[in-house]
């Protein structure tokens, strides 16, 4: 078994991410769904669907959820999935979900810190060149 990933976006953002992560690692090595979330949604509507993605991810070790957002729409409804076995990590971008889908075999308190390093690791300014 492993821990269960849902990325919960603005519009396409999600699966546009886990997409090129996919492309960039060749695999996806753990039970991955997107929720697309839309400017005219209704929260509740989409709070019980996340629930219903929730368990049907969970099976044993755990769900992580990516948002990209603290605060936002999408934030705010994966805000609300935190509880026993389930863990919520704001901030989602490429090399946080590579990093996250490089590790399948860790246990969800090791992914929430995978997640959270790749994520401050991978932003960096880049050097002129020669210095």
């Amino acid at each position: 078994m492993s821990v269960g990933l849902l990325i919960i976006s603005h519009g396409r953002v999600g699966e546009a991410l886990l997409d090129t992560a996919i492309s960039v690692l060749g695999i996806c090595p753990l039970q991955v769904e997107v929720m697309s979330i839309g400017q005219d949604c209704e929260p509740d509507v989409q709070i019980a669907e996340a629930r219903r993605r929730i368990a049907s991810l969970d099976h044993g070790d755990g769900v992580l959820v990516l948002t990209d957002m603290y605060g936002s729409t999408p934030g705010n409804i994966a805000g609300q999935m935190v509880g026993e076995h389930i863990a919520v990590v704001a901030g989602v971008n490429l090399p946080m979900l590579v990093r996250l889908l490089n590790y399948p075999q860790m246990g969800l308190e090791e992914l929430v810190t995978k997640a959270v390093t790749g994520g401050r690791d991978g932003v960096m300014p880049y050097s002129p060149r020669g210095n």
